[in-house]
């Protein structure tokens, strides 16, 4: 089963020599609704009745099979888009259709199968590993989409601030990121508010700050990344953020709590000495490729990496000393009549002492 990927993609479509057959899948909304365009855009035009069709989910497959029958109208080739089929659920006939589609398909037509809002899991579904294989067959591909990790969003904005004349300082493309999180399409809004705001300008990460909406995710992390560098200030000043924001003092404790998790995990896998296998074929081998296969962290890679940087500040004993904070801040919160707030700023007292000295600030 051949899966190829988003630079693969680029490749056919820079030089203008597509495949019969895509079946466009992943996790990235925005990445997969872009590429359909892309694909199609080269093709014909989406008011082309003739010589252009989208399929919803509840077609009949034999209206598609006689549309790409049908000889093209005053152009070389035609398109057809099949979103969100349901092939796990359609029946055995109406599946044979498709495979019979993608097997033998025609010279002057692009077939487009588009997973929006479904997710069938190539390692998983038996109809999509079939469905795949017979695209092959007939000279397609499926093109396997997922999220972006964050050095390829840095290069993403760089090259988009440049395309409108404009600039980040270093690191401030970095900051937007762990800022206003890693969704595509969020990010290009941003992107497109920083350079209205500073036309031709540089943007630093004041300016990200002054102008970028925070996730909660990016000020949940903040709040880790700052007892990990031992800042007490800009922790409980992020902790004022996150109480500002109405955040459930519960979830707070178990994001910072996920945070040390992920730190123990990545502890754990350099003990072990694990290597960096290949995960996905054309992927660069890093050691958080190694533990996100290990652990289950696939499309979050980012995590660990953000992990694997401030672990030379711990070892076993800060580690297990930091879990046991962080379990007697689970059982405060959950007694009666205790403050939420004075809990998570003990905590994260205890957090940043701990790192500080190797040892619990009750036994000091």
């Amino acid at each position: 089963m051949a899966v190829i990927y988003e630079d693969a993609l680029k490749g056919q479509i820079k030089s203008g020599v597509l495949s019969p057959v895509y079946i466009i899948l992943g996790e990235d909304d925005f990445l997969k609704r872009m590429y359909v365009d892309k694909i199609t855009a080269l093709v014909a035009d989406k008011d082309d009745i003739f010589n252009y069709s989208r399929f919803g989910a509840d077609c009949n497959l034999q209206d598609v099979y006689d549309f790409l029958e049908q000889l093209p109208i005053m152009s070389d080739k035609k398109c057809a888009v099949l979103c969100d089929y349901d092939i796990e659920h359609c029946g055995a006939g109406d599946f044979e259709k498709l495979l019979t589609l993608v097997t033998n398909p025609t010279d002057d037509a692009v077939f487009v199968i588009w997973f929006d809002s479904l997710f069938p899991d190539p390692k998983k579904s038996a109809r999509l590993k079939k469905l795949i294989a017979k695209t092959e067959k007939g000279g397609g591909c499926a093109v396997l989409l997922n999220h972006r990790r964050v050095p390829e969003l840095v290069k993403m904005l760089t090259d988009g601030a440049h395309k409108r004349g404009c600039t980040f300082e270093p690191a401030a493309a970095k900051y937007l990121v762990e800022t206003a999180g890693e969704d595509i399409s969020t990010l290009q809004n941003e992107l497109n508010k920083l350079c209205f705001y500073l036309p031709g300008g540089t943007i630093t990460w004041q300016d990200v700050d002054l102008v970028s909406v925070k996730t909660v995710e990016a000020s949940v992390y903040n709040l880790s990344k700052h007892i990990f560098a031992r800042d007490a200030g800009g922790a409980l000043k992020t902790l004022d953020e996150l109480f500002f924001m109405r955040l459930e003092p519960m979830i707070i404790l178990y994001t910072v709590s996920s945070a040390y998790v992920d730190l123990y995990r990545v502890f754990v896998c350099r003990k072990k000495g694990l290597k960096n296998p290949e995960i996905w074929p054309g992927v660069p081998q890093t050691v958080a490729f190694a533990i996100a296969a290990e652990f289950g962290y696939k499309g979050r890679e980012f995590v660990l990496d953000r992990a694997a940087q401030s672990l030379s500040k711990f070892d076993f004993k800060r580690l297990s000393l930091s879990f046991e904070a962080l379990l007697a801040a689970d059982r405060q919160l959950k007694s009666f009549g205790a403050d939420p707030r004075t809990v998570l700023e003990q905590l994260i007292v205890r957090l940043i002492y701990i790192i500080a000295k190797g040892e619990s600030v009750d036994k000091a």
